[in-house]
């Protein structure tokens, strides 16, 4: 699953904020640092670090299905060698355990569980 691309109400707030103050006329003077251009700045690097932001997101979402379907080749991979090593060497065989499989000889028995049975109770 895709990770959610990050927005920003604060960059929403700050695009609205900055049409309304070039619409003033004539431009308000509120000081030497609050200038039109400043603001104006700070919003093209904030967006340029949230677009960033979100296209590495991306970058990593391929790079996970990537290692998923590696993952799964793998895993595919594991269980044709282990089927391979029962067919070539049996399934009660030591080779067969030394690639990770579990002897036929070394399996639980199904046990049955007592009582509950169908003869009636002694008079």
């Amino acid at each position: 699953m895709a990770r959610l691309k990050k927005t920003s109400a604060a960059l929403d707030t700050a695009r609205t904020r900055l049409a309304g103050l070039k619409s003033i006329t004539p431009a308000a003077d509120l000081g030497p640092q609050l200038t039109v251009p400043a603001y104006e700045g700070k919003i093209t690097a904030f967006a340029g670090k949230l677009d960033a932001y979100n296209q590495a997101l991306a970058a990593l979402d391929d790079l996970l299905n990537d290692l998923e379907s590696a993952e799964a080749e793998l895993k595919e991979w594991n269980s044709r060698y282990l089927s391979a090593t029962e067919a070539h060497y049996g399934p009660d065989s030591s080779e067969y355990e030394m690639v990770g499989g579990t002897r036929k000889s070394e399996r639980k028995r199904p046990t049955r569980k007592g009582g509950g049975g169908s003869t009636p109770p002694a008079k």
